[in-house]
């Protein structure tokens, strides 16, 4: 799974409860027309959008929620504010400069039905499992990319994407969260990074024995050839250098949604060294 989490690092996330269409916010009853241009916003800006609701049977309330982060921040701080009608968001800064700092952990667990039926069958029963440890921090949210790894759920501030968590997990994925630790068995990956760093930062957490996201950071990817990258991170244990193969892999039946012939491309962290 390492590699696999998506590339932006700064995400806005829009409280739309009820149902949504294979297109997530613009496919809901959010105003459409409105959605459109957040997105087309969020593209120009570099920013993601995702819809989340709360657990449960949906609601309608008269106020709802965004959040918005920049993960690349040296601390990453997840800012909330409140909405009354769809194109209040149009006015939203994307810089992060409106909205109430929470200290918390959150956890975004994909259960886009609509998307892809996986990710809601196995999505839900996770979703149960992380709001019955902590119910005011979990939320569903839509399509997070990476389908065949359901369910997939998204912990901000740290920005991890992790894959096929059982709910078995859910104590123990909370429990590393709030330590600002990576549970590297079901990492896909950090946010914002490219895939070979992505993969690179999991092996290292493991190899390193450096559990704390602070502990590692990326500084440098450089090809090698056509299949290897090597990856240079710095650690409290001083500068590492990651080889990455990246390989081609054909494989039918990713996705509930597509079982036909399809390939991917699978990052495999194969050797780290000291760079000093």
């Amino acid at each position: 799974m390492l590699g696999t989490a998506f590339p932006a690092a700064r995400l806005l996330l829009v409280e739309q409860p009820h149902p949504w269409g294979f297109a997530g916010l613009r496919a809901s009853r959010f105003d459409a027309a409105t959605a459109l241009a957040l997105e087309a916003r969020g593209r120009a800006e570099g920013v993601r959008v995702q819809a989340i609701r709360r657990p449960g049977r949906s609601s309608d309330r008269a106020q709802r929620r965004w959040a918005i982060i920049d993960t690349r921040a040296e601390e990453p701080v997840l800012r909330w504010g409140k909405f009354t009608d769809d194109a209040d968001l149009l006015e939203l800064p994307l810089d992060g400069s409106l909205g109430e700092p929470d200290p918390l952990a959150h956890y975004f667990v994909c259960t886009h039905g609509q998307h892809d039926p996986c990710c809601a069958a196995h999505g839900r029963p996770l979703t149960a499992a992380l709001a019955a440890v902590r119910p005011g921090q979990t939320w569903q949210v839509s399509h997070l990319g990476g389908c065949r790894f359901a369910p997939s759920v998204l912990v901000l501030p740290l920005g991890l994407v992790y894959g096929r968590v059982p709910p078995s997990a859910a104590a123990d994925l909370v429990a590393a969260a709030e330590a600002g630790e990576v549970v590297t068995a079901l990492l896909r990956g950090r946010v914002g990074r490219p895939p070979v760093a992505q993969a690179a930062l999991g092996f290292a957490h493991e190899q390193l024995a450096l559990p704390r996201c602070r502990d590692l950071s990326l500084e440098s990817t450089t090809p090698v050839d056509r299949g290897d990258v090597v990856v240079r991170i710095s650690s409290p244990h001083g500068a590492f250098d990651i080889t990455v193969h990246r390989q081609r892999v054909d494989a039918p039946g990713l996705t509930c949604a597509s079982p036909g012939p399809s390939w991917f491309v699978a990052h495999h962290p194969v050797a780290i060294e000291s760079a000093g």
